[in-house]
């Protein structure tokens, strides 16, 4: 069964994560290092973790697995949610999957080095009402896709090799 990640402490999307896994009868873990306020349903469970360097995404990465979604902005956190088959969803609606993660990571790597170095000194741009569409579309795709698969109906077909004949 698919169940939702949040990585809580930073996320804007919060209460549109609440609405979708609501709706789709998702368990939804609220993971932070403080007390957030979550609605009132046994769907959504709160986990405070105690305080500390990368405790919430330690929690997270051992938690998720397949057809799971995780809701975190985190790249080295979504890649080693990916390899345990879950989908990471950013809260501006990028998907990052399998076919997504290598080069999230190296982008990330990329700007890391180049702030570092000086080349960069501007931050990420606000947060906006087409970025919570955006995440809110991507979500809802994210879950008809991971409740497809769990139930077997998602299965990749096998590839089949170029012919190697010519006419």
């Amino acid at each position: 069964m698919t169940r939702i990640f949040i990585d809580a402490d930073a996320c804007p999307v919060r209460d549109e994560t609440y609405r979708v896994a609501l709706r789709y009868g998702l368990r939804t873990y609220v993971v932070s290092n403080r007390m957030i306020a979550v609605p009132d349903t046994p769907l959504v469970e709160r986990v405070v973790v105690t305080q500390g360097m990368d405790v919430a995404d330690d929690w997270i990465a051992d938690h998720a697995a397949a057809h799971d979604i995780v809701i975190s902005a985190d790249i080295p956190l979504a890649a080693r949610c990916v390899a345990n088959g879950a989908c990471v969803l950013e809260p501006r609606g990028r998907i990052l999957d399998q076919d997504a993660i290598g080069m999230a990571l190296a982008m990330r790597n990329l700007m890391t080095d180049l702030r570092d170095t000086g080349a960069i000194m501007q931050g990420s741009r606000g947060f906006t009402r087409a970025d919570r569409s955006t995440f809110l579309s991507a979500l809802d795709t994210a879950v008809v896709r991971a409740r497809r698969q769990a139930a077997g109906h998602g299965r990749t077909p096998p590839v089949i090799p170029p012919s190697t004949t010519t006419d």
